[in-house]
């Protein structure tokens, strides 16, 4: 799902890294190309309570929304991408916002692998990176549709 680029400016971005039981919510800036975590959603089988979703989106007032897309390692759709497409679409009908969906392979991974390099050794359960993968999977998106904005 790829919502055309309006002719709005971007300027503040909501990323949500989809999960069946906990959802991460980054922000991210066009103009700097950054974002960073802001929180982790709990879901009940991927359904999030939409009050605090629709809180974060008054709260923040962003211009888009970015959902991860779990694909495979080979690109190809993976089971949970579908769902992540159905909750893009809910959030797109919900809050009438451009919705984008990016590819979010590795992000986890390398959420992880940031946590690690902090000094965090497991105990992802207190301490999810769902958000820190959110702003990861948020950056990738920046980078790839905002670089005539900042350079």
């Amino acid at each position: 799902m790829a919502a055309p680029l309006s002719d709005k400016p971007l300027r503040l971005l909501l990323g949500f890294d989809y999960g069946t039981k906990q959802i991460g919510v980054a922000v991210g800036q066009a103009i700097t190309g950054q974002a960073r975590e802001l929180c982790v959603l709990k879901a009940q089988n991927g359904v999030p309570d939409w009050l605090k979703v629709e809180a974060l989106i008054r709260e923040w007032q962003p211009d888009a929304i970015v959902v991860g897309l779990p694909l495979n390692m080979d690109g190809t759709p993976s089971e949970m991408s579908e769902r992540a497409e159905k909750f893009a679409r809910r959030l797109n009908g919900r809050f009438n916002l451009p919705v984008h969906t990016h590819d979010e392979r590795l992000t986890t991974y390398a959420a992880k692998g940031e946590r690690l390099s902090q000094g965090q050794r497991g105990g992802y359960r207190e301490n999810p990176v769902d958000a820190l993968a959110a702003a990861l999977l948020l950056e990738g998106w920046l980078a790839e549709h905002t670089s005539g904005l900042h350079g």
